[in-house]
């Protein structure tokens, strides 16, 4: 069963709560998830993974299909520095070069996408 969609709305406030200093774990699972499911609708596809554990990972971006293992193009990070790459607080160079997101593969780099669409 795929995971429950968080209304924009909700997915909204949760991260404005977060950039106005919340550091709830509601607040910030939230933001994150809701992040994450936007940039999977606005560039969808199963070529890589984005991981920001412990709250979640999706698939996004066109390409070959991954079914087994450990997916050949995985982007993993925090959640803080997730919300500062997915809001563009920060670069997503910057984020590389600062050991903050660790990115293997061919279409591992996710410059072009970010920041996520959050705009009504």
């Amino acid at each position: 069963m795929p995971p429950k969609r968080i209304e924009d709305a909700d997915g909204r406030a949760a991260l404005a709560a977060v950039q106005a200093g919340s550091t709830t774990r509601t607040d910030v699972a939230t933001a994150v998830r809701w992040t994450l499911q936007r940039l999977a609708d606005d560039v969808p596809g199963n070529s890589v993974e984005v991981r920001v554990p412990p709250f979640a990972a999706v698939q996004a971006v066109p390409g070959p299909r991954h079914t087994r293992g450990t997916p050949p193009n995985v982007v993993e990070t925090d959640a803080t520095t997730w919300l500062a790459l997915a809001t563009g607080e920060l670069r997503w160079d910057d984020a590389v070069a600062q050991a903050r997101v660790s990115a293997s593969g061919s279409r591992a780099d996710l410059a072009a996408l970010l920041p996520v669409r959050t705009a009504a």
